[in-house]
């Protein structure tokens, strides 16, 4: 039965009880009570006081009955709508396996219920096929690359080449291997993206790994004329990939590099709090627009559009230490005011040692579950 069809029935017979209390009582105040006065031979009521009496002991109460019965049967008849909305707000890409509620009764809602359960089938079905292209198609990008790569770096070699053609190879090796960086990131994002990344744990010294990016940071930003200094670096250590950690602060240093203003400053704060460690790193610089900050951690976005082909990068810096600081069960946000500073912050656990991901599947298996 149809919502429409309920509430049509469920209003007819409230109308109908009113229409049968309001009748009956007129029935009673104008026939009933009338005869018995008349053959007891009292004086009869004026007309309008049982009018008035009709309305005030019938109409009335008839009137709030319906609009209180109204009110419930409507609120009950939309109760599995905002039952369905709640849920429905609580879809995201990684619950999109979960089924959102039915009624059962095959009304309009449930209907509804059953055609969003059909889209996000579809849309899981969708990325989940996204994820398995862009996982194979990662690696098998990588050994191309990795005999390209060799290739031209033995034509570098060669004593027969020209000083035109080595300047030509050396600008088709640096392509090559900005084409693989990119690659090497897809690949690590759509393994972690389907539980198949591998965190090789062991004891990390995370402040002596600031220390170390800290240094290449200024000998790198001296052409720049950037300040990088180490504001506080407290003794830490961690179970980690210490790969990942470095390439999180690799990550987030070239940011501060690449989006920094001649003569510009970068701090490291590096703080133990009791059970978490919390790594800061702030650049000065032209900053990111408010508008554009809930976006700064998703695939290939560039903050300015009006630079984005000024400055090299292929927006996957921030996405890649996002995921390694959650696979470490961490948390990282970032903070920024346009022209002054903009801040990354990074929350680690101190409290045990992580869980490692399980190791690499076959390559058949790209699966998120």
């Amino acid at each position: 039965m149809t919502i429409r069809t309920r509430l049509t029935l469920w209003y007819a017979g409230i109308l109908l009880g009113s229409v049968v209390v309001i009748g009956g009582g007129m029935y009673y105040e104008l026939i009933v009570e009338r005869r018995a006065a008349k053959a007891q031979r009292l004086p009869k009521e004026r007309m309008e006081h049982k009018v008035g009496e009709i309305v005030l002991l019938y109409t009335l109460p008839s009137m709030l009955v319906a609009f209180l019965g109204g009110w419930w049967l409507t609120r009950r008849a939309l109760a599995p709508l905002n039952t369905l909305t709640r849920a429905a707000e609580r879809v995201h890409l990684h619950t999109l396996s979960e089924k959102l509620p039915r009624t059962g009764t095959g009304d309009e809602v449930d209907r509804l219920s059953t055609v969003l359960n059909a889209m996000t089938d579809r849309l899981d079905r969708s990325f989940l096929q996204m994820k398995e292209f862009t996982l194979h198609a990662s690696h098998e990008m990588k050994t191309p690359l990795a005999v390209l790569q060799g290739e031209i770096e033995l034509c570098l070699q060669d004593a027969s080449a020209t000083p035109a053609q080595k300047e030509a190879f050396a600008g088709v090796l640096d392509e090559i291997q900005r084409l693989s960086k990119i690659v090497s990131g897809l690949d690590f994002l759509a393994r972690s993206d389907a539980g198949q990344a591998v965190m090789r744990l062991e004891p990390v010294a995370l402040h002596e790994l600031v220390q170390e990016i800290a240094e290449d940071a200024r000998m790198l930003g001296v052409r720049e004329g950037l300040e990088v200094g180490v504001a506080q670096c407290d003794e830490v250590a961690l179970q980690g990939d210490r790969h990942r950690l470095r390439q999180l602060l690799l990550n987030l240093t070239e940011n501060a590099l690449r989006y920094n203003r001649p003569g510009g400053k970068i701090r490291y704060t590096l703080e133990r709090h009791p059970g978490v460690v919390r790594l800061s790193l702030g650049n000065t610089g032209p900053g990111i627009l408010p508008e554009a900050l809930p976006r700064v951690f998703d695939r290939f976005f560039r903050g300015d559009p009006s630079r984005s082909g000024q400055i090299e990068g292929c927006g996957l810096g921030l996405t890649i230490a996002r995921s390694i600081v959650l696979a470490h069960q961490g948390e990282i946000s970032i903070a920024s005011t346009p022209g002054e500073w903009t801040v990354v912050t990074v929350d680690l656990p101190l409290g045990g040692p992580l869980e490692p991901l399980r190791d690499d599947p076959p390559q058949s298996e790209g699966r998120t579950r």
